[in-house]
């Protein structure tokens, strides 16, 4: 009984403050974390909030694209 397509996938999620100092050259980096999320509860796109250690604080995170 194997799947066409697994359930539960991996994401990337990346802190959105970041990627917008990003553009100023003011941060060191750009926090990540790779977490799993189900397909079918959650069809759209994650965010959770996370420990940016670049910001050094809990900022939202999204997914992006691999």
């Amino acid at each position: 009984m194997a799947k066409g397509k697994d359930v539960r996938i991996r994401v990337i999620l990346e802190c959105t403050s970041c990627v917008r100092k990003g553009i100023n050259k003011e941060s060191r980096g750009i926090s990540r974390y790779i977490t799993q999320k189900n397909r079918h509860n959650t069809s759209g796109r994650l965010e959770l909030r996370k420990f940016c250690r670049y910001c050094y604080k809990h900022t939202i995170h999204g997914e992006i694209k691999k």
